[in-house]
């Protein structure tokens, strides 16, 4: 029972310490994102995308990178590009713009996974893009894309903001506070997923034993830059079936990839677990309310495809280059996080940052009104990972208790 109590407090300490470590990249990542949605008009994003050329299919790209959220906000915007005129490929570049070349991720990805795979997920990112265009190229899914047409054609189409000038707009209480509104909608949306990870990772590095990850991802005893090709892509096929397991979101899911590529899952591994944020069930769902199940199954096969390629190709690639990162410097459960060191001092700032932001837009200017499209939720789902969620808590304070009892 002693040993059961000393790993639940283990695991309680390792996931409230990869928390500490990320929180002010969260708060970093989600105020730039809150900027940027709510100083950059959509109209100027959807001008000039409706071309199946590489400069739509660029632009798609850039703006993609610029709107860069969670995956339900960017399944919400990118339902909105395509109605209004953007082509699909265009959309498809847009949406994986704006779930991999994502700010607050690459700085997560830093701290839990070093710079090589900040590099191979910007890098990643555009192969996606590049390998879905080569698809749709291939395929042609005209008959799927008129489909998917008409379907949003049946949604009133909704209003877009007045443009100002850049500089207007900067002086403007109101606009921050809308950022600040935009900022709290943005917690809202991933609390659930990143609390979920994060108490995951910290009960997977307490709780599963290493030979659980030699038994799902083969050849993965010894942690070492040498694997086979058939482990690699053994490891690249499971790497998206761990993702849906855990189901949450790809920012939760940071600090369980670094676990993983310390247990010895492959490079490759670890990127197509990462890239599949948006092959998991709920994203499929939420494509089939959108365009249909047929439009929704082919973008599943066309992502699922384009992650695997991507993944071998970044493995080596990179092998090649000679750049793969050493499994032996990831982040470990044995670590100190609660240290006098920067990671304090760039907390405290964000957490006053998120202070002002709170008291602007929540308390000041309460007058201010901010409604952003959401992509649609299951009522029962939220409730139930919400419950769950508030389980983790539970879990955490009582873990992290005993570890200054035991």
């Amino acid at each position: 029972m002693k040993a059961f109590l000393v790993k639940w407090s283990d695991a309680a300490y390792t996931s409230l310490g990869f928390f500490w470590m990320a929180l002010w990249a969260f708060i970093l990542g989600y105020f730039l994102s809150s900027f940027i949605q709510v100083f950059i008009s959509r109209q100027q994003m959807q001008q000039n995308m409706g071309g199946k050329n590489f400069r739509s299919v660029l632009l798609g790209t850039v703006f993609g990178f610029l709107s860069s959220s969670c995956s339900f906000s960017a399944l919400a915007t990118t339902k909105s590009l395509f109605k209004k005129g953007a082509s699909f490929i265009a959309s498809v570049a847009f949406l994986l713009a704006s779930t991999n070349l994502v700010i607050e991720l690459g700085i997560v990805i830093s701290i839990f996974l070093g710079w090589q795979f900040v590099v191979a997920e910007y890098f990643g990112g555009i192969l996606l893009i590049a390998v879905s265009w080569i698809i749709v190229l291939i395929i042609r899914p005209k008959k799927l894309i008129q489909k998917a047409r008409e379907n949003l054609s049946k949604e009133q189409d909704d209003q877009e903001q007045a443009q100002q000038e850049i500089l207007t707009k900067l002086q403007s209480e109101e606009k921050w506070a809308k950022v600040s509104k935009q900022f709290g909608m943005e917690w809202k949306m991933v609390w659930k997923d990143i609390t979920l990870g994060f108490t995951i990772a910290g009960i997977i590095a307490a709780f599963v034993p290493d030979s659980f990850f030699q038994s799902l991802f083969i050849n993965t005893g010894n942690p070492t830059n040498e694997a086979s090709f058939g482990t690699v892509l053994e490891h690249v096929l499971v790497g998206p079936l761990a993702a849906f397991m855990t189901f949450i979101g790809s920012m939760g899911n940071i600090p369980l990839a670094g676990l993983l590529f310390g247990k010895g899952v492959s490079f490759a591994g670890v990127m197509a677990f990462i890239f599949s944020d948006l092959v998991v069930f709920p994203v499929l769902r939420i494509n089939a309310k959108y365009y249909g199940w047929k439009m929704s199954l082919f973008i599943l096969f066309m992502l699922f495809t384009a992650l695997i390629v991507a993944s071998i190709a970044l493995h080596y690639s990179f092998d090649w280059i000679g750049i793969l990162p050493d499994p032996q410097n990831m982040v470990t459960a044995e670590k100190s996080y609660f240290q006098v060191d920067y990671t304090l001092f760039m907390n405290l700032a964000f957490i006053l940052l998120s202070g002002y932001l709170v008291y602007l837009g929540f308390f000041k200017r309460k007058d201010v009104k901010h409604h952003k499209e959401m992509a649609p939720k299951s009522k029962l789902l939220e409730s139930i990972l919400g419950k769950i969620s508030l389980a983790c808590y539970l879990w955490l304070l009582i873990g992290i208790s005993m570890k200054y009892i035991l």
